[in-house]
């Protein structure tokens, strides 16, 4: 009876031990997931025809291949970080892009000229992150495989 039950329970510790197991493997491969497709979009104009093409795009491209299946980063600098500043014209656009898995950047160096120009650092959209450089992102993307668009 005793071996009986030691062996029970064995096997029940040796079934946590491999369902622990699976489900850190699991969360391991899901904290590599790599999309099928990887684009990086360069804004840097203030027009704002650009800025809702750039937009479009982003749209585009995630209905094309699904929101699972790629990676897009928005990168805005010089004067094309006026479209992600709180006075945007495309303010509603870019915030409904972040959650939409879209990442969007400013770069530093234009928000200190600015800063330094007029005394007034620029507020960006709630959801826009920050690099010190918007171009060396960019080629940091493409460095990782991400296909580079400029509307």
């Amino acid at each position: 009876m005793k071996a009986m039950l030691a062996s029970v329970l064995a096997l029940g510790l040796a079934l946590v031990v491999s369902m622990v197991s699976f489900a850190k493997e699991v969360e391991d491969a899901s904290d590599g997931f790599e999309p099928d497709h990887k684009v990086v979009i360069q804004v840097s104009t203030a027009d704002p025809k650009v800025h809702a093409l750039a937009l479009s795009n982003a749209v585009n491209l995630q209905k094309h291949y699904g929101i699972d299946n790629i990676a897009i980063e928005i990168v805005a600098y010089g004067p094309g970080l006026s479209m992600v500043t709180k006075q945007s014209t495309v303010l509603e656009r870019v915030t409904s892009l972040i959650f939409e898995d879209v990442t969007v950047t400013a770069c530093g160096n234009t928000m200190d000229t600015i800063a330094r120009n007029t005394g007034k650092q620029p507020e960006l959209i709630e959801g826009v992150g920050k690099v010190q450089t918007g171009l060396a992102r960019i080629i940091e993307l493409q460095e990782q495989g991400y296909s580079y668009v400029r509307p």
